[in-house]
């Protein structure tokens, strides 16, 4: 029995409320469900009750964001396999350099990484290798992990390719790989120098210890040898990714062309490529696709921001863009904000679009919550040790997130985006 329109649309509602407050909290309150568990709830609840039926729900799904997204998880799959992320953060670890030069590699380190690969795994990957080697050294960690966390995101914004929150605007606005990079690049790289800066000054007593690894004393060894072949490989799709976002051509069927490409091996299983994909995450926005889609149907998302309008507020000012992605992203979450925002078919111009994925994702340096990267950052670092508090982290990523966030507006306005 069909349920009465106006029911089905306050149960939208309800829904839509209550799933995006579990993003902000991160669970609901009692239960063991994370952020996936809530929207993945939310969405077979509106499903069943007929909220969006199954046309309409297929159709809210962006399938070729989730193709890229999924490539390029197994890119990085294979890179992480080729051993390079290991060779690189052990050779920055064990180098003669002071602390505060070693936090300056690592910031480049994990930034320039992230521009190239996804930022939630050069986080995972780097930050265990990272604390096991300052710690041979005396060296507190917490500013390596803070910085690593900070660095990531962004480096992270220079690319289309960046993080998922890029990718997303990128293929729903057609934006040019290049010209995003032109765009977008210096305000990562002013963003990088300002995480350095900060954590240098912030934790300038800590950076003063530690010691010099002992020569031939073995420190930061490599204890498994750098697969050839497999980073030629990885090299090669990188190379090959690139190139696609910068053809004029259909960006999802290929990228899925290289991931199939690169699960044709005869060393590494299928199965332990396919076990270092992200399926929460991925499944996370299938999720938050069909949520917002089902909101979206109901129409008061049109009438909040005609309502908007009405007393003089344009989304779309990069100001007001800019105020939203700090408070959205370090509240549900930068891209759970922009499934969102994209779902109601605000009409973003290029130079939104740019501003959207530039404020969105240095918006997550704020706090811990404000970024997967961050929590994958501090929940890594805990079981060896490292302990980092909301303050700590917070006396770095308040300062860094305003000045980058004023550095980009001023530069966006500069460049005409």
């Amino acid at each position: 029995m069909a349920l009465d329109p106006s029911l089905i649309t306050a149960t939208t509602v309800i829904v839509f409320t209550l799933v995006y407050a579990g993003m902000a909290l991160g669970r609901w309150p009692g239960l063991a469900m994370d952020r996936t568990g809530v929207a993945l709830f939310g969405a077979i609840l509106l499903f069943a009750l007929g909220a969006l039926p199954a046309p309409q729900a297929l159709e809210s799904i962006d399938f070729p964001t989730l193709g890229i997204l999924f490539a390029l998880m197994v890119l990085s799959a294979q890179v992480a396999a080729s051993g390079f992320f290991e060779r690189c953060v052990r050779i920055v670890a064990a180098s003669p350099m002071a602390p505060d030069r070693l936090l300056l590699a690592t910031v480049l380190l994990s930034g320039g990484l992230a521009a190239v690969l996804t930022n939630d795994v050069v986080v995972w990957t780097m930050v265990p290798l990272l604390v096991a080697g300052l710690m041979r050294r005396d060296i507190d960690a917490r500013p390596f992990v803070i910085a690593t966390a900070c660095a990531a995101n962004a480096g992270s914004a220079a690319t289309l390719i960046g993080n998922p929150q890029n990718i997303i605007i990128g293929q729903h606005a057609g934006l040019p790989f290049w010209h995003f990079v032109a765009v977008c690049g210096v305000p990562a790289l002013v963003a990088l120098g300002l995480v350095w800066v900060v954590t240098r000054h912030v934790w300038r007593r800590e950076l003063a210890g530690g010691r010099m690894p002992a020569a031939g004393s073995g420190e930061g060894s490599m204890e498994e040898p750098l697969d050839r072949p497999a980073g030629i490989k990885a090299l090669v799709a990188l190379a090959a990714v690139i190139a696609i976002f910068t053809l004029p051509i259909d960006r999802a069927p290929w990228s899925l062309a290289v991931a199939a490409v690169l699960l044709v091996s005869r060393r590494l299983s299928t199965r332990h490529m396919l076990s270092m994909v992200d399926w929460n995450l991925l499944l996370l926005f299938v999720s938050l696709f069909v949520v917002t889609g089902a909101f979206s149907a109901t129409g008061l998302a049109d009438k909040a921001l005609e309502a908007l309008r009405a007393v003089g507020i344009d989304i779309l000012h990069p100001g007001s863009l800019a105020v939203l992605s700090l408070f959205g992203s370090n509240s549900i979450g930068n891209v759970p904000l922009v499934v969102m925002l994209l779902a109601a078919k605000i009409p973003f111009s290029d130079g939104s679009a740019y501003a959207l994925a530039l404020f969105s994702t240095l918006s997550g340096n704020f706090l811990i919550t404000g970024s997967i990267a961050n929590i994958i950052a501090v929940e890594r670092a805990a079981p060896l040790g490292v302990r980092v508090g909301f303050g700590d982290y917070a006396r770095i990523g308040v300062p860094v997130t305003l000045a980058s966030l004023a550095f980009a507006g001023f530069w966006l306005w500069l460049v005409g985006g």
